[in-house]
């Protein structure tokens, strides 16, 4: 449990300090924002399904403002807190049951699905910051041990 919480104190410190750096770049990029979105409704998706909720409505792309990112970085980061507070280690190997967004069912353990999430995010972070970097911009420290610091 130690590491997956470490992991998810990670993932609420990166998408925060990913969130300040695109709220400050003047003109915006709109691919850099659907990337950000995307982590963030994807949070948004998992952390539904985790909670054996239908997550068939919510979108997996979508093109949204920063305001809108700000309210999903503070909703996922109570949503998984909350979540985290009350699971066990016996309840990481809880199998999860869910349908995906093209209605394939699948189950997997709630420790599997909280890696992927914790991995998936960080990929992506990565991408916006190959992308700040082509823009002229300074990517965004967010490695785990810069974290620790």
């Amino acid at each position: 449990m130690k590491t997956i919480q470490n992991m998810y104190d990670h993932l609420n410190w990166a998408n925060q300090r990913m969130l300040k750096t695109l709220q400050s770049i003047e003109d915006g990029n709109q691919e850099v924002n659907r990337l950000f979105s995307h982590i963030l409704f994807g949070e948004r998706i998992w952390i539904t399904r985790l909670q054996a909720l239908d997550s068939s409505q919510l979108p997996v792309w979508s093109d949204i403002d920063l305001e809108i990112c700000a309210e999903l970085v503070m909703l996922n980061e109570v949503s998984f807190t909350e979540y985290l507070t009350d699971l066990v280690d016996s309840d990481l190997d809880k199998l999860i049951f869910y349908t995906n967004s093209k209605g394939t069912e699948f189950k997997h353990s709630a420790r599997d699905i909280l890696t992927h999430v914790a991995l998936h995010g960080q990929y992506h972070r990565g991408q916006i910051n190959s992308k700040l970097r082509a823009t002229g911009l300074e990517p965004v420290n967010i490695d785990f041990i810069k974290f620790l610091d």
